[in-house]
């Protein structure tokens, strides 16, 4: 048994376990006090059972007498216990590698912060969204200097830092909400800066009590960045007799009550719908008080975005294919229809052209690299007809 005590205090001291990315290390010590404890619990249940001269009073059920076995049992378990106790010794002192004033683990560590002005600058590049960057930049500047007002102790204004995005699909809203995670943590509004997208079937469920357990799990992913809920006008549609969509509003404006310094929550939808959500609680319109409208992408936004995605990707296109391509997107949006997708179509067709292009050259055997990457007018003509 001393050898196992041995084993277990170097298991406890040696073991470096940052270097296996674990839980965070203060949490392994609270399992071992706990077990401990139990442990000490089920010794003295144990002892009870057992009277000092090893025979059971008559009519006493549940009582045995003490025999070899028990004497032998009892005497393994108080070993164990006080190898509990060793180890909790053990990994108590300085340095030790679970101790609470060990190094923390990468699930402990925060994130590095982001560069304000690159994150600024990262706003700038996006295609189009001009009032939504306006909007946005303004937005930060009041966020920031209210932050600074609080570490100087003036008086701070009540202010609410959630938002509703108001758009068609594809017009930018999780890129901009992502942005604004990042943002939001770079001048120290949030302590992390993650972005958590959920739509209604990550937050509501098919049974009663399971929506609020499975709404407090996304949030709690959420907490110290942004929640971002896309189509959160389905939240409100009442769909049946056991629709539980309100429940889950029900639980995230209390969780935006309860970690208001730490959660931002951004709704997104469609313009007509998502003004019939936020009319739809009285606890929705006094939390969301910012309105941000993402516009359609005209023909020339639509055709810088193609152009990025070629560059990112590392395709030229031919002048002919300029010319078709700037034709394509400005027909594109002069006859879009209610389902138009904006980016989404944009990426769309280059997933097509790219796939056109690969049957083009695919098997021609002197490609070289500028085959690989040069797109005809043709490519975009055939993956425009798909």
């Amino acid at each position: 048994m001393a050898d196992k005590k041995k084993q277990s205090k170097t298991y406890g001291t040696n073991i470096d376990f940052n270097a296996f990315n674990l839980r965070p290390a203060s949490s392994y010590l609270d399992d071992i006090k706990r077990l401990k404890d139990e442990l000490t619990v089920s010794l003295t249940g144990f002892g009870s059972t057992v009277k000092p001269d090893g025979a059971a009073k008559p009519g006493e059920a549940g009582e045995r007498p003490a025999n070899k076995t028990q004497d032998t049992l009892q005497t393994s378990m108080d070993e164990a216990k006080k190898a509990a106790d060793d180890l909790l010794s053990e990994m108590e002192k300085k340095g030790a590698a679970l101790s609470p004033s060990a190094p923390k683990t990468e699930a402990e560590k925060s994130p590095e912060k982001p560069d304000l002005d690159k994150l600024l600058a990262e706003l700038d590049e996006l295609v189009g969204l001009e009032e939504i960057k306006k909007n946005v930049r303004s937005l930060i500047n009041l966020a920031k200097v209210r932050k600074l007002r609080e570490e100087h102790d003036l008086p701070t204004p009540a202010m609410s830092l959630h938002l509703v995005f108001m758009g068609n699909p594809g017009t930018g809203k999780t890129t901009v909400a992502r942005l604004i995670a990042q943002l939001y943590y770079a001048i120290g509004v949030l302590s992390k800066g993650q972005l958590v997208e959920v739509d209604r079937s990550g937050l509501v469920a098919g049974f009663v009590g399971q929506t609020a357990i499975k709404t407090d799990e996304a949030v709690k992913k959420a907490i110290g960045g942004v929640l971002f809920i896309d189509e959160a006008y389905s939240l409100a549609a009442n769909t049946g007799e056991n629709d539980f969509g309100r429940e889950a509003i029900e639980t995230v404006l209390k969780a935006m009550e309860d970690n208001r310094k730490d959660l931002v929550v951004i709704v997104a939808g469609y313009e007509d719908l998502m003004e019939q959500f936020i009319s739809s609680n009285p606890g929705l319109a006094s939390r969301f008080n910012r309105y941000f409208t993402f516009d359609d992408y005209n023909g020339e936004e639509l055709y810088k975005i193609f152009l990025s995605m070629c560059e990112k990707n590392k395709y030229k296109l031919t002048v002919e294919a300029q010319e078709y391509a700037k034709k394509l997107f400005s027909d594109l949006y002069t006859n879009r229809g209610p389902n138009f997708g904006n980016a989404r179509d944009v990426r769309n067709i280059f997933e097509n052209v790219i796939g056109v292009h690969a049957d083009r050259v695919a098997y021609d055997p002197e490609i070289d690299e500028r085959d690989l990457t040069l797109v005809i007018r043709e490519d975009i003509k055939k993956a425009s007809e798909m």
